[in-house]
């Protein structure tokens, strides 16, 4: 049976096709097979002074990925699909849109948690959800959301949810997605009523939680016929982008963090209860809802859009490749960032914004595109260590290694920085977590494989993974230091 994964980044998007291959009688033989169909950009675009998403250019896409399978002789199969988190679609009683779909960057939220806080305490939101303050959750989008078209929705749905209602015409907001919104309760496992009324929305405008795994039926027959389309059976993955992509980790425990590193670098452990201490909520970590009951104890840092955004800055006369060259060249830890400032969210100008920060923090400026990437990856690498950290205090326990996954597994160059500053084995891969998370989950619905703890075994037969060792005497405690003290 071929399985489908649609998987859908803050900057592009891929669709690929998972088949388990048989080892008869041995589960040992057993091998995942992963199969690349389409891949497309998820660009924003400003209208009317606001950043947007263009939510029908990505379901079209969608629908030329589904064709091209079909054309290479997938008549039938399983699909799911998963995109980042809190962004979401107001919908009318006829399943029509409101209006455009904010994209998560636009400025509109930059003073909203404080007048939020001014309704329910940040200590009594986080004792609730248990999930980190980012100025774009989407309880603050609500909450500064035109009251009149919130009073129009019929229903909120996350954008995996409605792209999933777009294709099946079934209503849900899927758990592990849900839970970015910091509308979800972690004592009632429920949407809480005391947050929701505070955002200006109410319980019946969400549709039923949904766990990963439950099958929402057949694609409608109508896109069927109309695109010609593989006769899909969609079930319900993980549908938060790191969620699938944690679930897609082949090992993981206390000891072993997971870094998810694409256009965001999420760093933390998976446990089966929530760290929704005092010191947690001092340092804003989050307990994000993974699939099987679980939770994600992770910190978001600002990652590879860092990079894309000095590409664009620089006319796309580099590439990747000849931008990490430049950069390995260029004088170590000469000049760092604090990548999670809120001027790094969306600003004009990448390059003059890393350019000021360095000059206001009196560190002298770089001036080359190499110089400028070599402070991304150090600071980068640096950001990784201090977040382990936190943590490890947060959670009570020691993380010996990590394991790196998505887009940033190839970085060859962020890997081994990673691991020299942070003194810590680095396994890099799968580059393509993600994608066999949501398959697995979907195998799993599909009774193919019958655990989460056997779907990973798969993936750690089927995939390789490198190993990357610090070079210890490149653990430079006096540059940690300098970004500690930078840290305040």
């Amino acid at each position: 049976m071929d399985h489908i994964a649609i998987d859908i980044g803050a900057s592009n998007g891929r669709i690929l096709a998972g088949t388990l291959l048989p080892g008869k009688k041995d589960f040992s033989l057993q091998r995942i097979r992963l199969k690349e169909i389409y891949r497309f950009e998820n660009k924003m675009i400003h209208k009317n002074g606001h950043w947007f998403w263009d939510i029908d250019a990505l379901f079209n896409h969608l629908i030329k990925g589904l064709q091209t399978a079909h054309d290479m002789g997938i008549p039938a199969c399983t699909a799911g699909i998963d995109t980042w988190g809190v962004d979401y679609v107001l919908i009318d009683r006829d399943g029509n849109r409101i209006r455009d779909v904010y994209c998560y960057r636009d400025p509109r939220t930059s003073k909203a948690m404080e007048a939020f806080y001014k309704l329910i305490p940040r200590e009594v939101i986080y004792e609730k959800t248990g999930i980190q303050f980012l100025q774009f959750n989407t309880i603050y989008q609500l909450f500064v959301h035109d009251p009149g078209e919130l009073k129009k929705a019929y229903k909120i749905l996350l954008i995996p949810d409605y792209l999933y209602f777009l294709f099946t015409g079934k209503l849900m907001n899927e758990k592990t997605n849900a839970s970015t919104t910091q509308l979800l309760n972690l004592a009632s496992r429920e949407f809480d009523p005391d947050l929701l009324s505070a955002a200006g929305v109410k319980r019946d405008q969400f549709a039923g939680l949904t766990a990963p795994g439950i099958s929402l039926g057949k694609i409608k027959e109508t896109l069927k016929k109309k695109y010609n389309l593989p006769d899909c059976e969609f079930i319900s993955a993980a549908t938060h982008d790191t969620a699938s992509a944690v679930l897609g980790t082949p090992c993981l425990d206390d000891h072993i963090a997971f870094l998810s590193s694409g256009t965001w670098s999420l760093i933390g452990i998976e446990k089966r209860d929530p760290v929704n201490n005092k010191n947690a909520l001092y340092k804003n970590i989050t307990n994000e809802w993974g699939a099987g009951d679980t939770y994600r104890i992770l910190k978001n840092v600002t990652g590879l859009w860092l990079i894309q955004e000095v590409k664009r800055n620089y006319r796309d006369i580099y590439d990747f490749e000849e931008l990490l060259k430049q950069a390995q060249q260029s004088t170590a830890f000469q000049f760092l960032i604090n990548c999670n400032d809120k001027r790094f969210l969306n600003p004009g100008n990448m390059v003059n914004e890393i350019r000021n920060f360095c000059l206001e923090s009196h560190q002298g400026a770089p001036d080359s595109a190499g110089g400028i990437v070599r402070c991304i990856i150090d600071s980068l690498a640096l950001m990784y260590r201090y977040t382990l950290k936190e943590i490890e205090e947060a959670a009570g326990c020691g993380i010996d290694m990590v394991t790196i996954i998505g887009g940033g597994a190839r970085n060859k160059f962020l890997c081994q920085a990673t691991a020299d500053v942070t003194g810590r084995k680095i396994m890099c891969g799968p580059v393509e977590a993600t994608a066999i998370g949501n398959i697995i989950m979907q195998m799993i619905g599909a009774g193919e494989v019958d655990s989460i703890a056997s779907a990973r075994s798969l993936v750690k037969q089927s995939f390789a993974v490198d190993e990357i060792i610090p070079d210890q005497l490149k653990t430079r405690e006096d540059i940690y230091g300098r970004f500690c003290g930078m840290m305040g």
